[in-house]
């Protein structure tokens, strides 16, 4: 799937988008129950005519009421129509919360640098870091333009001098240069600090 952020997702899938809010399929199957002010008799006029004659639905959130009016066969075209946002829905949710996503969200900059603060993890731990990153790069990096990665120590280590365009080889190369890494390395309190200027400072890095 594309990386694209929820918001944008919605604006092409979400119910709004496709007619499908309870108030845009409350229009298309019937009409509002009004109590007007009718100036010219100066009061409150209900229009009764539909009472008894349609089943009525009222809105819990603002109490309109409506009288539905449709068939059976258009009812159930806006049931299948329910259900298959539904089950978009649990497809976006499950993209969402599965692979490299779960810890690194949806990667939406075309350009990035990775900074690496491993601390003083174990090496169990470093490993799991390593399989994650890895995972990042071929579900996600490989669908933007340029990355880098910088490992923050006391000799600030750089997988690249400055972000490189991302091809199948670029991105063996980084896998490569991440499993390559010792396990410790020194590092100084201002470590983490010094990587994330070091990431900023790359002129096509935009955030």
């Amino acid at each position: 799937q594309p990386l694209v952020s929820s918001s944008k997702w919605l604006q092409l899938h979400g119910l709004k988008r496709n007619k499908l809010s309870l108030s845009q399929i409350l229009s298309q199957i019937g009409f509002q129950h009004r109590k007007d002010y009718v100036t010219t008799l100066g009061k409150l006029v209900a229009s009764r005519y539909a009472d008894g004659l349609f089943p009525q639905y009222k809105r819990a959130e603002d109490g309109s009421v409506y009288n539905l009016t449709a068939k059976k066969e258009l009812i159930l075209h806006f049931v299948d129509c329910l259900m298959g946002a539904i089950e978009l829905y649990k497809q976006r949710m499950a993209w969402l919360t599965s692979e490299s996503r779960q810890i690194f969200g949806v990667i939406q900059e075309q350009c990035i640098v990775i900074v690496l603060d491993f601390g003083t993890v174990a090496p169990t731990e470093f490993d799991l870091c390593r399989d994650a990153l890895s995972m990042v790069l071929v579900e996600q990096v490989t669908q933007i333009a340029k990355f880098n990665l910088i490992r923050a120590a006391q000799d600030l280590m750089k997988w690249q001098q400055k972000s490189t365009p991302v091809s199948e080889h670029t991105v063996e190369s980084a896998v490569m240069w991440l499993w390559k890494l010792d396990h410790m390395t020194t590092a100084s309190h201002t470590s983490s600090a010094e990587a994330l200027l070091e990431a900023m400072s790359d002129e096509a890095v935009s955030s």
